[in-house]
């Protein structure tokens, strides 16, 4: 395994970084050992963060409007619009710390880019072009929130990137072509790809930087996530409606859930026992029974474009974006019931909580 060797050029205007990945000296240390390192790069930064909250009916969403490349940052309690921000062009995926301090787009349609946020003074940190790893999309933050998993679906494979140093810290190729989503174990030690040209999943060691092993699935994969133990990947498949939940130790399929026609994306709330899953194309939220894998009610959204969920840290609450009738949705996980509606801005996709109370 060699390591990527970084130039970090900026303009002194723009603000804009650029990244020139080099080939460089073998890794002396293992994956692992680099990540603990890093890891702790902002570590000194959490604990002087003030006004936060306890719950997520307040605090503050990061909103990301795909039509308008533009970020909106919202007040939860009161609903008032903060800011709103700029990105590159086609946001469409957020990742947040989980002190809620920082927020990461991937701008996917054309921007090629990550757009760093400070939430907390509300500003736009750094922009950071991806160079040679173009159509970024799904990301997640490792723990230790310094390390993003970065899917670039046109160079097929997987960036592990430092956000705040502006660094490449790995490239793990998943093998497949339309690696969309990315999805991350509780541990971080392995990643799943849903490649949705290819209608497979590739696990990823992130020690080694290895593709481990591909799994066939239903065509055009795009909504994909794992538990936290890593022992099942949940996937959906736009072609056929499918959702396919993946046993990890032997490979094989264990269920389908049917009916669907866009699974956009699936949320396990494990200590709920439930899974929540957005359909896009019948404008409906889908409660499934984690543990056996019944439906337990629709919740509809005629007409308004259900897409990102975000699951504040009590898993009480869900953020839900409506892309067509821009707004969110705030649903009580108990009741499985819109207590809220929050504007946002045009077509509104990921979207993700900060604990952070920014309103005076």
């Amino acid at each position: 395994m060699h390591r990527n060797n970084i130039d970090i050029q900026q303009g002194s205007r723009s603000g804009r970084v650029r990244l020139v990945v080099r080939s460089g000296a073998e890794y002396h240390t293992t994956m692992r050992l680099k990540l603990l390192i890093v890891c702790s790069v902002l570590a000194a930064g959490a604990s002087s963060l003030m006004g936060q909250s306890p719950n997520g009916r307040t605090g503050t969403l990061v909103v990301l409007n795909k039509s308008v490349a533009t970020a909106t940052f919202i007040d939860v309690a009161s609903g008032e619009t903060l800011a709103t921000l700029p990105t590159g062009r086609g946001p469409h995926e957020l990742a947040i710390t989980r002190d809620g301090r920082w927020a990461v787009s991937t701008d996917y349609s054309g921007g090629n880019s990550l757009t760093v946020f400070d939430v907390q003074n509300l500003s736009v940190e750094r922009t950071i072009d991806l160079g040679s790893y173009p159509r970024p999309h799904g990301a997640f933050f490792l723990p230790g929130d310094s390390i993003m998993a970065i899917t670039s679906e046109a160079s097929q494979n997987v960036a592990l990137v430092n956000p705040f140093r502006g660094e490449i810290v790995s490239v793990i190729a998943t093998g497949a072509g339309g690696s969309h989503m990315v999805a991350v174990t509780g541990d971080g030690a392995t990643l799943y790809t849903g490649n949705m040209q290819a209608a497979t999943v590739s696990e990823l060691d992130v020690a080694t930087a290895r593709r481990t092993r591909t799994f066939a699935v239903p065509g055009t994969p795009e909504a994909i996530t794992v538990s936290r133990d890593g022992t099942e990947v949940w996937v959906g498949s736009n072609a056929e409606g499918l959702v396919s939940v993946i046993e990890t130790e032997s490979g094989n399929v264990s269920s389908r859930l049917s009916g669907f026609e866009w699974p956009y994306r699936i949320l396990i709330v494990e200590d709920r026992d439930l899974v929540v899953i957005p359909d896009m194309g019948r404008h409906v939220v889908r409660f499934v029974d984690y543990g056996d894998r019944t439906d337990i009610e629709t919740l509809p959204f005629p007409g308004e474009g259900p897409q990102g969920v975000a699951l504040t840290p009590d898993h009480g609450t869900v953020f839900l974006s409506l892309s067509s009738s821009g707004e969110i949705a705030v649903i009580d996980l108990t009741t499985r019931r819109v207590v809220r509606r929050i504007d946002s801005g045009p077509s509104p996709d990921g979207i993700g909580w900060s604990p952070l109370v920014l309103r005076r």
